[in-house]
């Protein structure tokens, strides 16, 4: 044997030993603990793609029914506790003896097309939906052995919804994912909110896991999105075994949220009707609907919609901070998209046409944009405040904003008030000067992702001695920081019962003689630039049109380099002068702006 035909063949069981070594490392299984889950990395086509669609759709689809604030897909968990407007709405429309469940034969998605959601998901710019496979009322949108008689197979409408959405989305090139909520409101071996928490044991081993892994191994999904955990801890859950095994099925592609219980300290995390800006080491996605609900409800109000142009806002915002955005559509219950939620994801999905390469695979830049203090004043008739995760007006955010309510309080009796005040999260009354209700410590609400904790306001009373007809002046002070923001203040007496203080008692100005409410102030700070990273490329994404110069507090571009507006081809002029960029937008028309929601600016050598 020469010399040459021994080299090959060394060469060649080289090659087929690193080629052996290759296919174990890849196939390796990844181990049960915490801290080889921990440490597996995130893979890098979830943090590329930076937005999905959430699928909220099953049986609560039928009666799509709620307080105008409230979650529609809740309504099972409403019938449960006692809430009367769900009740009496049940009641007027279907019958005295009609159940929750008695809306599954009426779910019959008679105009559900597969296809047709694919291509308007595409159209959205999205990398991946997460459908609900099972939401807390236990109903299956697959052929669940688990579920017999509450699934879309047996009841309602006779098909396998996952699969044929899942084989839908695949063909357009979208990553599937899907949600799967942990526990059950009216399973019998544990009715959750109702049954002892450490009481799950047998419906964790006997149903959750074996159905769990039903739907994973069916439809192989690239993403898991658990729900429900937040009563219990990842342990309860069996989290390690269920995360390790699904990474070990699906393979590197894979990802799970960061919802399986307390102790779990793992995935991606999901702030909930936030105002997109977590600062965090992992990746994480913004989740919320275009409305206030993520199931469709009928009773919300137009102008509880998103915009195109405020989705347009908080995206970027969130890939600005590193992360992305879940934003739900809530179909009906015959398979339709409602039109104005096609709309907006389209209309987002138009922008990402002209302004993708800022978006799609961008890193966090060294800050994530500019931001100005913002004011809204106006006259409220009373303290008497639920915004849920909403903005009270714009132009405030939802989340870290303050109020301020001053005016002038007039009782109808000489005699010792009793106030009291609930609030999320802080709140101060002062009367006449002096502090009368302190309650200005933050309340802990739990994680970012335990999305429908019950209320964590907290109270407090405080005592003053009034004369009948006097004008005395109040100061309210409100904070609040992440979440859930409520405010009401009280007050009674010993002829007067307790109430919400009123109009008539409350005015803006002494002397005035029928109560008009009190000055209220509110303040945050809102974002109006945006940066991202990419393609060694700075991306400026201007929330306002800053009109002929734009000045940007950011490192001088090495020279020669250009400066563009994306959708338009000619480069802007450009100084470097007193720490700030100067860009001279003169030139451009209006009719050269692509778009009117939020422009981009890239400006090449600064990464």
């Amino acid at each position: 044997m020469n010399k040459a035909i021994k080299f090959r063949k060394t060469v060649l069981l080289i090659m087929l030993l690193l080629i052996s070594a290759g296919l174990k490392a890849q196939n390796q299984s990844v181990e049960s603990s915490w801290e080889s889950l921990r440490s597996r990395p995130y893979p890098e086509w979830f943090t590329n793609a930076k937005l999905g669609i959430f699928i909220h759709w099953g049986v609560y689809s039928v009666p799509s029914y709620g307080g105008a604030e409230s979650y529609a897909e809740w309504y099972l968990r409403g019938l449960q506790a006692g809430a009367q407007n769900r009740i009496d709405f049940m009641k007027k429309n279907y019958g005295d003896d009609f159940t929750y469940r008695d809306f599954a034969p009426l779910f019959k998605a008679e105009l559900f097309d597969a296809d047709e959601w694919a291509e308007i998901f595409s159209k959205s710019g999205a990398g991946y939906i997460v459908l609900v496979s099972k939401h807390h009322d236990g109903y299956c949108l697959w052929p669940s052995k688990y579920a017999p008689g509450w699934n879309s197979m047996d009841v309602g409408p006779k098909r396998d919804l996952v699969g044929e959405i899942s084989e839908a989305v695949r063909k357009k090139n979208i990553r599937f994912g899907l949600y799967y909520s942990l526990p059950e409101w009216g399973h019998p071996l544990h009715k959750w909110y109702e049954d002892p928490d450490d009481s799950i044991k047998n419906y964790v081993e006997q149903h959750m896991i074996p159905q769990y892994k039903e739907v994973v191994e069916a439809y192989r999904p690239d993403l898991i999105f658990t729900d429900g955990e937040w009563f219990n801890s990842a342990e309860d859950w069996h989290a390690r075994e269920l995360i390790s095994w699904y990474y070990n099925l699906v393979g590197p592609d894979a990802i799970v949220n960061d919802r399986w219980g307390h102790g779990a300290d793992i995935g991606f995390k999901t702030p909930e009707y936030s105002s997109g800006g977590l600062d965090t080491d992992r990746p994480w996605a913004e989740v919320r609907g275009l409305g206030r609900s993520f199931g469709l409800n009928r009773n919300e109000k137009l102008s509880a919609y998103m915009t195109s142009e405020e989705l347009i806002h908080l995206f970027v915002r969130t890939v600005a901070y590193g992360g992305g955005l879940i934003i739900n559509v809530g179909p009906a219950a015959d398979g339709k998209i409602p039109l104005l939620q096609q709309e907006r994801i389209e209309s987002l999905g138009k922008w990402l046409e002209i302004n993708g390469e800022a978006i799609y695979g961008a890193k966090q830049w060294k800050k994530s944009g500019e931001n100005k203090p913002v004011r809204l004043e106006r006259t409220d008739a009373q303290v008497n405040f639920n915004w849920v995760r909403n903005s009270p007006g714009y132009p405030v955010i939802e989340d870290h904003f303050t109020a301020e309510w001053t005016g002038f309080i007039k009782p109808d009796f000489s005699e010792q008030f009793s106030f009291s005040a609930v609030a999320d999260d802080g709140m101060r009354l002062y009367i006449d000067g002096k502090l009368v209700l302190d309650q200005w410590e933050t309340v802990t609400e739990g994680t970012d992702s335990e999305a429908m904790r019950e209320a964590k306001a907290s109270s407090a009373t405080g005592k003053v001695s009034m004369e009948k007809g006097k004008f005395y002046s109040i100061k309210v002070e409100f904070r609040e920081d992440v979440q859930n923001a409520s405010i009401s203040l009280s007050w009674e007496s010993k002829s007067l019962g307790k109430e919400v203080i009123p109009q008539k008692n409350l005015f803006t100005k002494a002397g005035l003689t029928q109560g008009d409410g009190l000055n209220g102030l509110y303040k945050s700070e809102r974002q109006y630039i945006a940066y991202t990273r990419n393609h060694n490329n700075l991306y400026a994404v201007c929330f306002e049109w800053p009109g002929n110069k734009l000045l940007l507090p950011v490192p001088q571009p090495p020279a020669g380099s250009k400066i563009s507006l994306l959708g338009r081809e000619e480069s802007l002029p450009w100084k470097h002068q007193n720490g700030l960029l100067q860009i001279d937008l003169s030139a451009v028309s209006y009719n050269e702006m692509p778009g009117h929601h939020a422009w981009t600016f890239r400006i090449e050598g600064i990464d």
